[in-house]
């Protein structure tokens, strides 16, 4: 049987990876609202229009080549902002949420995620974070299994890092 955990621990990132993690955290919130912002001018051109990850996801080149600052930011990050769009997207259709999907802001629930290419040296406290590096983590436990995917949050002041892995 495949039992899925969390893992939440505080990194301790220095000053130039500091700067990428904010980065990382304004870039994911630009790219959902631009999403968004499509996705409502699309509906109110066509009242028949539904939310299409892949519509979306093909337009990421375009704007990164509109805005060239969105290639420091890994593509993967910005593929699951549009994945969390999605999420909310068929929440509120399925009428399980009745909350629109709202455009992020900054500072409220900063936070960017990778779903592979992470790695852990639980020895060393250290995570390895595709385009920022290796980072040192305040190692509280052992992880067992293996790392699905690597979510970073800002609380406080503080980033956090929550790995969801299965077992």
């Amino acid at each position: 049987m495949l039992i899925r955990k969390a893992f939440k621990f505080e990194i301790r990132p220095n000053g130039e990876q500091t700067r990428k993690i904010k980065q990382f955290c304004g870039c994911s919130r630009f790219v959902f609202n631009q999403a968004l912002a499509w996705q409502n001018e699309q509906y109110e051109q066509d009242n028949q229009f539904k939310f299409s990850y892949t519509k979306i996801a093909n337009l990421l080149p375009s704007w990164k080549k509109q805005w060239e600052w969105l290639k420091d930011c890994h593509s993967q990050v910005l593929q699951q902002s549009l994945k969390d769009l999605e999420v909310a997207f068929k929440k509120f259709f399925s009428k399980s949420e009745q909350i629109f999907p709202n455009s992020r802001k900054k500072g409220l629930k900063d936070s960017f995620r990778f779903p592979q290419g992470c790695k852990l040296e639980q020895g060393n406290n250290r995570l390895y974070l595709p385009k920022i590096g290796w980072v040192r983590y305040f190692n509280s436990r052992k992880v067992i299994g293996e790392i699905k995917n690597v979510t970073v949050s800002q609380k406080c002041g503080h980033f956090f890092r929550e790995y969801s892995n299965g077992i």
